[in-house]
Parts: structure tokens; sequence; C-alpha cells
């Protein structure tokens, strides 16, 4: 029941790495695990309850808090803040124009990313300057509820997952 191993070969340097989440998890308080491709609990979502807007705490297996991804309002138009324990942070922002879902993901001191695709039905890719870094999609799993994402070579997953979440909360509000 897990992910489909398309090309997923141990010693290939060039290997993505693949994860597991489930669908409309994303409420305040609700806490749910992110698997890997073997099925091992690799990060937790913290859904952070009582708070004045939607924060989750991306933690690593070992409970050490690796990102905070806190929705921003108020502002012209809404934004999803994502704070990395590095200390490097992006914003997510719904893109205002165009017929297909968008969104801009703005990183400090780094080149931006877009995401655009199907997101709604969890089937987009994730680009910086004109190469995909991430895809997500269910077409991997045979289970309801279930989507993948696919982090390329050289990406940081952190960053993946936490925009991903980013995204759902946007579209699955």
């Amino acid at each position: 029941m897990g992910l489909l191993r398309r090309g997923d070969d141990e010693g290939d340097a060039k290997a993505e790495t693949r994860f597991q989440m489930r669908e409309k998890l994303l409420s305040i308080g609700d806490d749910y695990w992110i698997e890997d491709s073997h099925g091992r609990k690799a990060f937790r979502v913290n859904g952070k309850a009582m708070r004045v807007r939607e924060t989750w705490v991306l933690e690593d297996a070992g409970g050490a808090e690796v990102a905070t991804i806190r929705e921003r309002k108020l502002s012209i138009r809404d934004a999803i803040k994502i704070e990395l324990a590095g200390g490097q942070t992006a914003v997510v922002k719904k893109a205002m124009v165009g017929f297909r879902d968008r969104f801009h993901i703005e990183l400090d001191g780094g080149q931006d990313l877009k995401a655009h695709g199907n997101i709604v039905d969890h089937e987009y890719e994730i680009e910086q300057d004109g190469h995909e870094v991430g895809e997500v999609s269910k077409k991997w799993f045979r289970m309801r509820d279930t989507y993948g994402v696919e982090v390329k070579h050289g990406a940081d997953p952190v960053l993946i997952l936490a925009i991903t979440v980013a995204i759902d909360a946007f579209s699955h509000d």
C-alpha cells in the first residue's frame, strides 16, 4: 500500500526522496505523520490549537522542530510564512491571475519558487528557475485520501514539505 517505486534505486545519486501525506488533515489542532517511501515516520505536522491564526509546526521523527508554518491574514492577499530551523524564511502566496492554480513562493536570500497544476486534486509541480524541485501526486497510491510528495535530488525536503503543507492549507479550508 505504499508508494510505487518508479525508479527508486537506493544507490542512485539522482534518486528522488518520496513522502506520503494524508488529505484533509490540516485543521487546527490536528497532528499527523508524514511517512517516507518505506513507510517509516519521517516528519510530524503538529497543528497548534488555540491560536488566532493557523499555525503548524513541522517536526522531524525525533521531535525536533524543523519548520514553523503560519498563516498571515489581514494583508492585501493572504500569505503563509514558513520559518525553517536554520533561519531561512519563505512566503507562500496564491497567484491572482490565470486559469490554473498557481502559487508563488518567495525565498529570502534565494531564487523564488512556483507551484502550479491541479492543486485541489494534489497533482502539481514545484519549480525553481524552470527546474522541477518537487512533485505532488496521488497517482503513486492506491489508497484514498493519500498523496505523495517527491523531492528531487538537491532540493531541501523540509522546505518542499512545508510548502506542501502551506498550499494544502490554502486549498482545503
